[in-house]
Formats: structure tokens, C-alpha cells, sequence
């Protein structure tokens, strides 16, 4: 029997589909119009509708393309841009391509093959899948991060950063303190007396210029132009620091902690990782700790998120406590520690440094041998304090941070020779280094409770030290470390008395005594470090920087008139590698291998002189720390973005709004770096006066992911998902073979990838849509299964039949009036929809259609007063369809702006629902009324029912409870 000729069917769908996406293009359907600039269409700003901002996160262009995983997030904003089109809006929904990256550096090393020549084809690839599956975007306003225009304003919101110090007294909006202001600002500050560099220094953990150490506020009136420069310059908030960082000799680079496995290597190669102190760029993000902080609590993101951004950064009140060393006098001879429990310094019994503390940089300067004391199990087998700490300095050196951390591990560690003076008794405290203290947090020192830290409980009972309660733990505590609360004990010393009083108060006794003797002082810490953002490779944004050979050390900002500085043509992509257990190399950039870009003749105000460019790129984040600004106008040669513009579409909407992207739509693995990173900067460009809003994305949603089985055979290795077959046991077999079964992602690298070109051949782009919508709630992850798609094809099939006549291609369609239980269905559906819509419930919004569509079918009618609102409910969802569907129907414009329907209050609702009456807990009685009723007068109709009344008879009510429309309980 042959099909149909006008059957809705893949073939059919592909025509549709590709007719209306050119119509769409030459018609400039999706166009968002601006206030201002060339991408405004003469409306009054005043008169422009209501705007809806709309993004998904940036996606990286891989040469793999899209597998159906990706798309989920895509689709579900395509839906909400459409449906935000329905209610008048005007919206701005774009894609652009976060296309510096190592994954195309790395292809070049490989091949030759340009890093740009790779990406401009991956995003040929990416943006024609993506326009194949109907995706609403305002083409206009695509971009790549690699666009020289783009890359132009990157640098240039660098400098802004690098131009900035942070006044933390500064007021700012909303009655905040601390804003970022112009480093001249500081030089009159500091010209006029009226900042205290020390004490800034100090609060923002600030290195002053060596030539300012030892003077007070008292020098700077006499101090030279030069010298107050330098002095400013020291609060930039972007920088070069001698930083810790992952130095990879192997790769040639340096990697985040991210490229860095769990046994210290390096994620690409497995090369060892060491620690190593380099001249690195950084930017003082942890200047914004505070402000970070608390706005989390003026935007609309998912608890999770903010819950990790808090952790993250990690804000501890607690104290800065200095112990000397035994036997040791003048600056340097001790250390100092941050806890957050004074208090227990009492039961403090030894004393931890990272391995490459400062006090520890000289080794010589150890003692020469074993003091008396020291027991076997702290020397680690070696001859002297100067041999133990020297190998275990080197073995630290190749451990990653995330090992040197874990909770499981075993700790390791060696006596350094020292012992500290504990300053609330004077104990004398054996000082240990270990791995599991790190530079980067804190002061890089620990004094150890091991009665009340699990962590130090097993490094004393490893190193057999001892163990004094400072906390009574309660009468069946079994031993070990006790971390819960409890009344102070054995916390006495001849001046301070702490025993019996709970933590708080003990703390803060504890606090002002170790003030008041000048051992100590209050201090709030974080775990946020500063950012570092220079990388040693070529694909990613010449920093606008450049150095004068007369003084190398002293970076110099590029005008904005030299601006963008791009990237030199090169033939070798890779920094020069080096003996993968060469701790001690440099790094190498392939940009400095390009010396006549390298070497540079400029004026920059003093006459054509010599300079040398920075030869390090910026990290991947930088693009991506601000791309929701150029969406706004990518076509702005004059601004970053447009006063305006921004305004409109990211200004606060309220007093008290902090503003923002009105819906922002990614996965929930960048709920920390990229979303800090792009608040910072956003923060920074706010208080400069650049932009209106406070915070970036206003309102944030992580979807899920769509998850697929994969296939293991007995090597361990993956065999292509799609050949496997299940047998009738329940096994699986590949090519006759047993496999094993898993469950999880879906990539290329597991041979269980869809593409959604697969999906597009064999059911069209309105199926897939409508398949992955259907799945489950948004936020959910959910399993991919190929065989179901049919059921969303067969959906659409279904609604096709009710308007066009499939043997005969004709519409029919009745102009007769929809009978009452037509006009109720429809109008529940839509009361229904329309509410699924406003909290991205798509999953049952379509099960309604599904629904309406089952029920129009079984009464065999088709009346237009019902399937044109069907058609534009169904519109956001499978958008070619519908404007297929509304044509046929005999409209001449796009679906697209249509109204969406409105819902008649007197259809929704029920003719009468049955409310239960309740006495003494058991039903005795029942009564119709109006679905709408109110409580009270739920509460009146029910007392005056002739049948309650003689239940109750002379019994005193008690209680009244009302649940209406459906329940009464009364109490007697």
C-alpha cells in the first residue's frame, strides 16, 4: 500500500524546514531592534516594547560538531525566545563561538594547520547544524571571541582592569562600599596624604615595592614622582607576581589547576607537574571577595550554584596569629597562621609549613642535625633536618594540588629542625612540613589541634605526637578528633581563663587577648585566590602590553588607538618543551620565537622608540568574561558596548535591581570559574562607569544532559553503541562478542554519539525538537533512546491530519463554531500551557498538546476556532511546522509575532467540583460547589448544609480547616 502523498514525513519536514529557514533569513525575522545605532529601526527608545535578553552559554566550536546532547540547552531557550515573541517582546537571542582554545592549538602542533583555519571551519560546521535546527538567533549578531573586532575590546576591557586599583572605602550603588577607580585617582591620593598604602597593602595582602620597605605614610610627601607611580602601580588590579603556578616541562606551559590530574600530571601527555614560582599575570578578583559574596543574594540563580560561588570563595572571621621560632630573633625569624578558632591555640602541639614556605626557601638555614627530641618517624629516614626537607621539597614539587589535598591520603610530612613558641603558653611546638598545606591558601602555615581537627588527628598519629583536648566531648565519644561543640577545658593560662565558656565567646576572649599582647589581631580570610591569567601558548589574545628594554620589568598599557594587537603569523604553534622532570626550566612562548613582532618601533609619547611586546596570551575565560555585552551591538566600532543599548537591554528595571542578562541558560560545570570570572570583570567595568548593571546574568538555569548507554568489550575498550544488539537474556553482544554495559555521557570518545544530522535525515528538526522537549523537566538529566523519537514524529503527524487532508493536500479546516467541550479543551490547554511556559515546563506543555490534539482527533472536527491557537502554542516548539501550518490556514505573516492565546476564565474552570466535609476526622458529607470559591465562603456554604448542622448537634466546634474547593475538616 503506497503513502500517502501529503503525509507529514521526514522528507516533508526537510522541505518545510529549509523553506522557512531562508524565509526567515531574508526577512530578518529574529531581528532585535536597538535603541540606538545601526542596529535600531528608528523607534523612540521610549516606544520600544518590553525586552527579554535570552543566552545560552558560549559554546566552544569543536571540530567534532554537535552530538543531540548539546542541543538541549539551545532548544529550550529557542522556545523561551519564542514564546516571549508571543506575549509583544522584544528579544535579543544570538549565538557566537568561544573560539580560542587548546584543543585547536594542539591540532596545530600536530599538523600545521593554523589554529584559525581549524575554528573558522568547526564554526562553519557548528553554526549550519545549528541554523538546520531552526534556532531563532538575530544573525546580526553573531560573533566569534577570534574576531579581530571582538579581540580589540577584550583588550581593552584588560586595560580597564589594568588601569583600576580597589578603594575598599569607595562609596558605590545601593549603599555598597568598594569600588574599583583609575590608578591616577591613587597617585592624587597618595600625592595628598589621604590613603594609607601600608594599611591597604595589608587588607588586600598587597607586595609593596622593595624600596618602600621599612617607611610609613610619613615618606610619601617627599617621595619622588617615580616613586608614587611605582607605589600606585602596586595595586593594579591586573599584575605581574612571582605566582605559584603548574609548571608542565614536559608541555612547555603552564597549566590551571583544572589541566592538572589527581597524581600530578598533566591531563594532555601525563607529563609530571610541578610547582614552581613564576612571573605570572594575574588580576586581584579577591578584592571583590566581599561584593562576589554578597551579591549572590540579588540574583536568581539555582541555590547549588550560589552554595559552591560561597565555598568557593571561601570567606573565614577568624584571627592572624605570629609564632616565633625557638632560638630565633628579627624580622623573618617566625610565621604567622590564620585560624578561625583562637581559642584552641591552647591545644595547638606542633606547627605545619608548606613545603615552599618562605621560612623554608633557604634550606642551609635549617639546623644542621636532629635537635634532641626528634623521633624517628619525623625524619623520613634522613641524615639532617637540611637532607629530609630538601627531598621532600622536591617530591611536593611533583604532586598536584588536588592530591596534595585529599582526604584520603596518607599524610606524609618531615621535621624541619624548628620548633615554634606557642604565644598563649609558650610551649615549644615541633615545626613539620607537608604537602597537604598549600601556598595559595591562607599564609601557607598551620598551627595543629589534633583533638579537634580531623586532619591533624591523623598527621600526630602517623608522626606520634601529642594530643591535648581543648573541647569536652560528650560521655560516649569514642576517641579520635572531636569537632563538635562542647565547654572549654585545659584553655587557662596565668592571665586568661577560657574553661567552661562555649565557642563563642571563648573565640572571642581568645581574640582580643592575643590583640591585646601583640601575638595576634582579627582577620577575615578567603579561599578565592587572585586570577591567573596569562598562558604560554599562541591561540588567545596578545595582552596590550608592552616593555620598555631599558626597564623589562615595568609593563606598559598600549593606547586604545593601537588597538587590537593580533596575533603574528607562525609556523611552529607549540612552546618549546623541555626533560619532562626539568623542574627547574622556563617557560617559552611560541610567541617569542616571532621577533620581528616581538620587537616593535612605537610612539608612545616620547618619539619612536624600541619595545618589547608581552609574549604570554590571555586564558581562554577572557572572551567568555564578557561576550553578553557585544551581543548587544557586535557591529559598535566606537564602545565596547553602547550606554544605551546597554541600558535597555541589561540596566536594573527597579531600585535595588542589580540588572543583568534576563535569562541565562548553560551547564552546571561553570557554576564557579566562568561565572566569577565574568561577574568580576562585569564588576569592574560597572564601577568604571562602562556599564548600568551590577551583575551580568540576572537570572540562571543549569538544564540537564542528555545520558546514553555505551559498550565495553572484554579489552575494556568502546564499540560503536549503534552495532550493539541485545540478545533475549538480557545480554548484549557486538559482532557475536559480549560487552558490558554502562550508562552515562554521550561523546565520540565512548562510540555512543547521535548527531542531530541523524536526526534531521531520518524525522526532521520539528521532530527532534519536540523529542528532546518532551523528555523531562529542563533542570533534569535524561536518557537518550533513539527509538523513541517515533512517538514525537507521530505526534506531529497527528496534528497535521486535523488541518490538511493527507490524500488530498486540501485544508480542513471548518469555519463552523467549536462545540462547548471543544471550546473547554482548548481553553484549559492553553490556561495550562501558558502557565507550563512561565516555569519552563516544556516536558507538560507538550503532554497537553499531545492531549488536545488526541481529543480534537476523537471528535473528528477540526474547527479553526480551535486549531489556530493550537498552531501558535505549538509554534515554539516545532516553529516550522506551525509557520507552515499558519500559511495553510491562510495567513499571510509569521507565526512568529502572533499573540499568544489568551484563556476565557468561565471555560477553564470546572462546572462544579465535589468538596468533602470532615467531622471528627471521618467523611460525612459532600456538597458541589464553584471551583473558584473562596475559604470563607467554602466555609459559610458548608456550616449552612442542613445535614452538617444535624451531625455536629449541640457539639462546641473547635477547629475549622478549609482547603478549598475540596475539603472542610471540622473539628468538635
Amino acid at each position: 500500500m503506497s503513502e500517502a502523498p501529503f503525509r507529514y514525513t521526514a522528507e516533508m519536514a526537510r522541505s518545510i524546514e529549509e523553506r522557512w529557514q531562508k524565509r526567515w533569513d531574508e526577512d530578518g525575522t529574529y531581528d532585535a531592534v536597538n535603541p540606538v545605532g545601526p542596529l535600531a529601526d528608528g523607534t523612540a527608545p521610549a516606544d520600544l516594547p518590553e525586552k527579554m535578553y535570552i543566552m545560552d552559554m558560549f559554546p566552544y566550536p569543536s571540530g567534532v560538531g554537535l552530538h543531540v546532547g548539546h542541543p538541549l540547552g539551545y532548544i529550550a531557550t529557542d522556545v523561551i525566545a519564542r514564546y516571549q515573541r508571543t506575549l509583544g517582546r522584544n528579544v535579543l537571542y544570538t549565538m557566537g563561538y568561544d573560539a580560542f582554545g587548546l584543543p585547536a592549538e594542539q591540532y596545530a602542533v600536530q599538523t600545521g594547520t593554523h589554529p584559525r583555519t581549524t575554528t573558522e571551519a568547526n564554526i562553519a560546521n557548528m553554526r549550519r547544524q545549528l541554523h538546520r535546527l531552526g534556532l531563532s538567533h538575530d544573525p546580526r549578531r553573531s560573533f566569534a571571541t577570534t574576531d579581530p573586532e571582538f579581540v580589540k575590546w577584550t583588550q581593552w576591557i584588560f586595560l580597564q582592569v589594568f588601569d583600576s586599583w580597589y578603594d575598599p572605602s569607595a562609596a558605590n550603588a545601593d549603599g555598597v562600599r568598594g569600588r574599583a577607580r583609575p590608578i591616577s585617582e591613587l597617585v592624587e591620593e597618595l600625592r595628598a596624604g589621604t590613603v594609607d598604602p601600608f594599611a591597604l597593602a595589608e587588607r588586600q595582602g598587597i607586595a609593596l615595592p622593595e624600596n618602600w620597605a621599612g617607611r610609613s605614610t610619613a615618606d610619601l610627601a617627599g617621595a619622588s614622582e617615580k616613586e608614587i607611580r611605582d607605589l600606585a602601580a602596586s595595586f593594579r588590579l591586573a599584575f605581574i607576581s612571582e605566582t605559584p603556578v603548574n609548571w608542565c616541562p614536559g608541555l612547555g606551559t603552564v597549566l590551571a589547576n583544572e589541566e592538572v590530574t589527581s597524581e600530578g600530571r598533566s591531563e594532555r601527555g601525563n607529563f609530571p607537574v610541578f610547582r614552581r614560582t613564576l612571573r605570572q599575570w594575574n588580576m586581584r578578583i579577591t578584592t571583590f571577595a566581599d561584593r562576589l559574596l554578597e551579591d549572590l543574594d540579588r540574583v536568581q540563580w539555582p541555590e547549588a550554584v550560589r552554595s559552591m560561588q560561597r565555598n568557593w570563595i571561601g570567606r573565614s572571621h577568624g584571627a592572624q596569629i605570629a609564632f616565633g621560632i625557638a632560638g630565633r630573633d628579627g624580622d623573618g625569624a617566625g610565621f604567622e597562621v590564620f585560624t578561625t578558632r583562637a581559642d584552641t591555640l591552647f591545644g595547638a602541639t606542633f606547627c605545619v609549613l608548606a613545603p615552599e614556605h618562605s621560612l623554608l626557601s633557604d634550606v642551609d638555614s635549617l639546623p644542621e642535625a636532629w635537635p634532641e627530641g626528634a623521633k624517628d618517624a619525623w625524619t623520613g629516614g634522613a641524615a639532617s633536618p637540611r637532607e629530609a626537607v630538601r627531598a621532600y621539597q622536591q617530591r611536593a614539587a611533583a604532586a598536584g594540588e588536588e592530591d596534595r589535598t585529599a582526604e584520603d591520603r596518607e599524610k606524609t610530612g618531615v621535621f624541619t629542625g624548628l620548633f615554634a613558641v606557642n604565644p598563649m603558653d609558650g610551649r615549644r611546638l615541633p615545626v613539620f612540613t607537608a604537602d597537604y598545606v598549600l601556598t595559595g591558601y591562607g599564609t601557607g602555615a598551620i598551627m595543629a589541634v589534633p583533638a579537634e581537627d580531623e586532619r591533624d588527628f591523623a598527621f600526630a598519629d602517623r608522626f606520634e605526637l601529642p594530643i591535648i583536648r581543648t573541647v569536652q566531648p560528650p560521655a560516649d565519644f569514642e576517641g579520635g578528633a572531636w569537632t563538635g561543640e562542647g565547654a572549654k577545658i585545659n584553655s587557662r593560662n596565668d592571665e586568661l581563663d577560657l574553661d567552661g565558656l562555649d565557642k563563642d565567646e571563648a573565640k572571642r576572649l581568645a581574640t582580643e587577648y592575643a590583640t591585646a599582647k601583640g601575638f595576634g589581631r582579627a582577620r577575615t580570610t578567603y579561599r578565592l585566590r587572585d586570577w591567573l591569567f596569562s598562558r604560554q601558548r599562541y591561540w588567545g589574545e596578545p595582552f596590550p602590553i608592552v616593555y620598555d628594554p631599558a626597564d623589562p620589568e615595568t609593563p606598559i598599557a598600549l593606547p586604545e588607538s593601537m588597538l587590537p594587537v593580533e596575533l603574528p603569523e607562525v609556523t611552529d604553534f607549540s612552546p618549546k618543551t623541555f626533560d619532562p622532570m626539568d623542574a627547574e626550566t622556563e617557560p617559552q612562548t611560541p610567541l617569542s620565537r616571532a621577533t620581528e613582532w616581538t620587537h616593535v618601533t612605537l610612539d608612545l609619547g616620547e618619539g619612536p622608540k624600541e619595545y618589547l611586546r608581552e609574549t604570554n596570551t590571555m586564558p581562554q575565560w577572557a572572551g567568555s568574561s564578557w561576550y553578553q555585552l557585544r551581543y548587544i551591538d557586535p557591529s559598535d566600532t566606537a564602545h565596547a558596548v553602547e550606554p544605551d543599548n546597554e541600558r535597555y537591554w541589561m540596566g536594573p528595571r527597579r531600585e535595588g535591581d542589580v540588572g543583568g542578562v534576563d535569562l541565562y541558560v548553560g551547564g552546571v560545570e561553570h557554576a564557579v570559574l566562568h561565572l566569577l570570572y565574568a561577574r568580576f570583570w562585569h564588576k569592574v567595568l560597572f564601577d568604571r562607569g562602562v556599564v548600568s548593571s551590577q551583575e551580568p546574568f540576572h537570572r540562571l538555569i543549569n538544564q540537564g544532559y542528555i545520558q546514553a548507554f555505551a559498550y565495553t568489550d572484554a579489552r575494556g575498550m568502546y564499540v560503536p553503541a549503534d552495532e550493539v544488539v541485545e540478545e533475549s537474556d538480557g545480554t548484549f553482544t557486538h559482532r557475536g562478542e559480549k560487552v558490558t554495559q554502562e550508562y552515562g555521557k554521550m561523546g565520540k570518545s565512548l562510540k555512543n554519539a547521535v548527531t542531530p544530522d541523524d536526526m534531521y535525515d531520518e524525522y526532521g528538526a520539528d521532530t527532534f525538537r519536540v523529542y528532546e522537549m518532551s523528555m523531562g523537566p529542563l533542570e533534569d538529566s535524561r536518557p537518550w533512546e533513539t527509538r523513541a523519537v517515533v512517538g514525537s514524529q507521530r505526534f506531529l503527524q497527528r496534528l497535521w491530519r486535523l488541518i490538511i487532508d493527507e490524500d488530498s493536500g486540501e485544508l480542513r479546516v471548518s469555519e463552523d463554531p467549536a462545540d462547548l467541550p471543544t471550546k473547554q479543551a482548548v481553553h484549559r490547554t492553553i490556561d495550562g500551557v501558558s502557565r507550563d511556559m512561565e516555569t519552563f515546563g516544556f516536558n507538560t506543555a507538550i503532554a497537553k498538546l499531545i492531549e488536545l490534539v488526541n481529543q480534537l482527533t476523537k471528535s473528528g472536527a477540526s474547527p479553526r476556532e480551535a486549531v489556530e491557537p493550537l498552531v501558535i502554542m505549538l509554534a515554539p516548539f516545532a516553529p516550522h511546522l506551525a509557520e507552515e501550518l499558519w500559511t495553510r490556514l491562510g495567513h499571510e505573516g509569521t507565526v512568529t509575532r502572533e499573540r499568544f492565546p489568551a484563556a476565557d476564565p468561565e471555560l477553564v474552570k470546572a462546572e462544579a467540583v465535589t468538596c468533602v466535609v470532615q467531622i471528627k476526622g471521618k467523611v460525612r458529607h459532600r456538597l458541589e460547589v464553584d471551583p473558584e470559591i473562596g475559604e470563607d465562603a467554602l466555609q459559610e456554604a458548608v456550616l449552612a448544609e442542613a445535614r452538617v448542622q444535624e451531625l455536629i448537634g449541640d457539639a462546641e466546634i473547635r477547629k475549622i480547616i478549609v482547603r478549598a474547593p475540596k475539603l472542610v475538616n471540622i473539628v468538635v
